[in-house]
């Protein structure tokens, strides 16, 4: 471990207090928040740092979630660091300007707490909200555990900055954002050697005469879109380099993908966020049972790591994965995108789809490990299985 992080402050944190405390670490200039359950806590946290005199940043609370990111996206466009926060139907009424975000290539920088959409009304953890929004143009990270929420909102930053394209950070509700947990808040002078400070490239500047997003011809729209395709190609790159570097920082490597026990898998489950948690503990089970089980979590989500997915379960027979979404008609999205990344690919594996969690109903281990027994050796599933108790 690097000498930057010998001297541990180890704090218990909920998710959203983690975060908190990562953006208070990154300083951006200016946070435009509005408050929603599940994600008010991250508002609330920063106001009680800035109150204390230990956050800089400056902080609004407009009247909703579309003026938020109106407001990012203006502050961004000036050339400052900019964070802004939400969840679920914040999430859904800024869904125009997201757009806006991503095409004028503003490197915003957002936390969202993954909860159900209306209707019926609902507060549990689900990730269709951030699922729904995969086509504006936004980098989507997901994250696992209140320490991965913190380490990734700073590693956010500078990915957005190097590509300059926006990042959505994404945890579960009340299964992360309310669960506390040992945190290990690391030094300023680590975020700062991690993360310099911001020089924005292009933006706007009265003596330069430079507008942002003025009507464009044909032609130039379709440029800005192989643009956008460019930048995103370099993230995945930008997320294993970042994840690298933190992890000389602090012990703590990330990357796009992460597997848990899958050399030798017979079955290996996919999904993303919190329930890897659970799959971890039901995978030891299962290798305790002498069942060769694993784990790939899919952290970086938009853009699709597909290159890394097919060299990830190359040969292994079986693949389930765990959906806690429902995209009506459908099925479940990590499901869909993984058919696709695998289509044609010689030595895939079987692929299960399973609705596992929709709407946060409780997945335990147990059920885990009944579901690797009873669909390693089942013909592939075209069609979504819902497996709710």
């Amino acid at each position: 471990m690097n000498a930057l992080s010998s001297n541990k402050d180890l704090q218990l944190l909920n998710g959203n207090h983690a975060v908190a405390m990562g953006v208070k670490l990154a300083n951006p200039h200016f946070a435009p928040l509005y408050p929603i359950t599940p994600q008010t806590p991250i508002l609330e946290k920063l106001i009680a740092l800035q109150s204390a005199g230990e956050l800089e940043t400056e902080l609004l609370t407009p009247e909703s979630e579309h003026s938020a990111m109106a407001s990012a996206i203006a502050a961004s466009a000036t050339g400052v660091r900019v964070f802004t926060a939400t969840s679920s139907q914040g999430l859904l009424l800024m869904h125009e300007l997201l757009h806006f975000a991503a095409g004028a290539r503003t490197p915003i920088v957002m936390f969202n707490v993954n909860r159900t959409p209306a209707s019926p009304w609902g507060f549990w953890p689900d990730q269709i909200d951030s699922l729904s929004q995969r086509d504006t143009g936004w980098v989507q990270l997901y994250s696992e555990n209140p320490q991965e929420s913190l380490d990734t909102v700073i590693q956010a930053f500078r990915i957005a900055e190097a590509a300059q394209m926006p990042v959505m950070v994404n945890h579960d509700a009340f299964y992360v954002s309310h669960a506390v947990e040992p945190v290990e808040v690391p030094a300023q002078e680590t975020v700062d050697t991690f993360l310099p400070a911001y020089k924005a490239g292009l933006h706007l500047d009265p003596e330069l005469g430079r507008s942002l997003g003025a009507p464009i011809d044909q032609k130039s729209w379709n440029e800005s879109r192989q643009q956008m395709a460019a930048a995103m190609a370099t993230v995945g790159d930008l997320t294993a380099s970042a994840g690298q570097d933190w992890g000389d920082l602090t012990g703590r490597s990330y990357g796009p993908l992460e597997q848990y026990r899958t050399d030798g898998a017979d079955v290996v489950f996919v999904t993303m966020g919190s329930m890897c948690g659970t799959v971890r503990e039901a995978v030891d089970g299962l290798r305790a049972r002498g069942i060769a089980a694993g784990l790939l979590k899919i952290r970086l989500f938009r853009p699709l790591p597909q290159v890394e997915l097919r060299k990830a379960l190359a040969d292994v027979p079986c693949a389930i994965v765990l959906d806690r979404n429902y995209s009506p008609g459908v099925g479940g999205v990590v499901h869909q995108e993984l058919k696709a990344a695998l289509f044609d690919m010689a030595n895939a594996p079987r692929l299960h789809g399973l609705l596992a969690g929709v709407g946060g109903v409780n997945v335990s281990a147990e059920m885990i490990e009944r579901l690797a027994v009873e669909y390693r050796d089942a013909v592939a599933s075209p069609d979504p299985v819902w497996v709710e108790e």
